[in-house]
């Protein structure tokens, strides 16, 4: 009989008394997405924003982009004779003409008829164009024979 008192009275006591508690100076690790976070990835993608227009400014400041011809007027040549001054020249139809570009002029320096071989045009004959299993089996060959 005694047995069941200390067992109800075992049951009746709370067990929690003698859980161990928290350590005083227990410090929660930091929220995974936090203000500074945040802050430092926009940072980066601003970042990365700007180093892609400022390539994209020095590409098409300096002309390094080819353009397509399309239509009658196409720009052969072009180099850069100052700071903002440009000698170009165009072609219209079978005509060449160089132009003197500058900022809010365009002068006409010559007139030339268009070379009957243009080494620059290269939709007149264009090479054979050699395909890669071709070149690869060339290759075959010449190092088994």
């Amino acid at each position: 009989m005694i047995k069941r008192y200390w067992i109800i009275l075992i049951l009746m006591f709370p067990l929690s008394v003698f859980s161990e508690t928290g350590k005083p100076g227990y410090v929660p690790p930091a929220p995974a997405i936090s203000t500074e976070s945040t802050l430092q990835m926009m940072g980066g993608l601003l970042l990365v924003l700007v180093v892609i227009g400022g390539i994209s400014w020095l590409l098409k400041r300096f002309s390094l982009i080819p353009t397509t011809a399309t239509g009658k007027l196409k720009v052969v040549a072009a180099t850069g004779v100052g700071q903002r001054e440009r000698v170009v020249i165009v072609e219209i139809d079978n005509t060449w003409l160089v132009l003197g570009v500058a900022p809010g002029r365009v002068n006409t320096l010559h007139t030339l008829d268009k070379p009957a071989a243009d080494i620059g045009d290269k939709t007149q004959n264009p090479p054979p164009v050699e395909t890669f299993a071709t070149q690869l089996n060339e290759s075959i060959h010449k190092n088994n024979a």
